[in-house]
């Protein structure tokens, strides 16, 4: 079994804050909070904006849950922020 990291995660890299910018475009372009957004997808609303905020990455899973809830092509998402971390 790998050995797991203790204590705090590193900073999210280029591709990481990216994504988070594609979601604070889709919550924009949706007109939702963060905290709406923490109720939609069922976590804490501290979870939600620390990762918005690029103080931590959103999981592969949170952002499949978030485009799921804000009803957002997954796929597009994931080629902008692509496309965005290139020039980051």
């Amino acid at each position: 079994m790998a050995d797991v990291p203790s204590g705090s995660q590193p900073k999210p890299g280029p591709f990481a804050r990216a994504v988070s910018n594609e979601i604070r475009h889709l919550l924009t372009d949706r007109r939702t909070s963060g905290a709406q957004l923490a109720l939609m997808v069922g976590r804490s609303q501290s979870y939600i904006a620390k990762r918005l905020r690029d103080d931590a990455a959103f999981t592969a899973n949170d952002v499949e849950d978030i485009c799921r809830v804000l009803k957002a092509d997954l796929l597009q998402l994931l080629t902008s922020a692509v496309r965005s971390s290139r020039n980051i």
